[in-house]
């Protein structure tokens, strides 16, 4: 795979989903209280703005409320300029979305390509790079699902690599971000992993964690309000913000990342 400036943040186009009623019943690894659906949807549309005004074409689905966490569209495609692959998500609960979104996938979209096998991948653990695609084992992402997903992305020109996520890290993208121009933003655990060579690493300060999940959206960092320390270390290393607020999407386990599909089409 060649060097490909601006893969990882030069965006045309975002899918995103309206969340549910039954968001409530969203998966948790701790729990914090359930969202409110109708504040969740208020921070979505936000989100949505700040997309739209970053230069991208928004599509917005609409709620399903058979499927909880499905405005976390993020987790059951992955996408690129090329197509985009429907992945396997590793939460029993959450195993039709792949299925519900294939048609805004389809319509973006000339090849929609299938996760073969039977193994699992959220794009929750998946970091688009200039350069390469890693790919997070964890809770939710098998070593099968992986390899099948790197087989993918060869027959397409990347090159991935799979790699042991931290114990305690629910996703890969949990712990680390690319600003961009071979800057990630990582917590301290993930900055000591060796996964990004001689990139530099913005380490997200103590007691921040949850800060290391933002989305650089062509021009801009999108930063989740309330981590004034992590959004400082941000714009020190030269990187222009836009603070969101992400309150009852992290009530079930979700980040900014989480929230959409993006992609560029040009």
């Amino acid at each position: 795979m060649a060097h490909r400036p601006g893969l990882s943040f030069r965006f045309t186009h975002a899918i995103t989903r309206t969340p549910a009623d039954s968001v409530a019943n969203g998966l948790r690894a701790v729990d914090a209280g359930d969202p409110h659906a109708e504040a969740f949807r208020a921070e979505h549309g936000r989100y949505v703005t700040a997309l739209q005004e970053a230069g991208l074409e928004v599509d917005v689905l609409p709620p399903l409320e058979d499927w909880p966490d499905s405005c976390f569209v993020e987790d059951p495609a992955f996408c690129l300029p090329e197509g985009a692959v429907l992945l396997r998500p590793g939460a029993a609960s959450r195993e039709g979305e792949s299925r519900e979104i294939r048609a805004a996938l389809e319509r973006r979209f000339g090849k929609v390509a299938e996760l073969p096998g039977a193994g699992h991948v959220d794009g929750g653990d998946v970091l688009l790079l200039d350069d390469v695609i890693l790919v997070g084992l964890s809770a939710r992402t098998d070593r099968e699902g992986a390899e099948a997903f790197a087989g993918i992305l060869a027959e397409w020109g990347y090159r991935a690599r799979v790699c042991e996520t931290p114990e305690g890290v629910l996703h890969f993208k949990t712990a680390c971000s690319t600003l961009g121009e071979d800057v990630i933003l990582a917590t301290k655990v993930m900055a000591g992993s060796g996964f990004f060579g001689e990139r530099k690493v913005v380490v997200v300060p103590d007691g921040e964690d949850y800060a290391a999940n933002v989305i650089r959206v062509n021009d801009v960092v999108l930063v989740p309000e309330g981590y004034p320390e992590t959004l400082a270390a941000i714009e020190a290393a030269g990187f222009r913000t836009v603070v969101l607020p992400t309150h009852e999407a992290r009530k079930v386990d979700g980040g900014l990342s989480c929230l959409s599909l993006r992609f560029s089409l040009t």
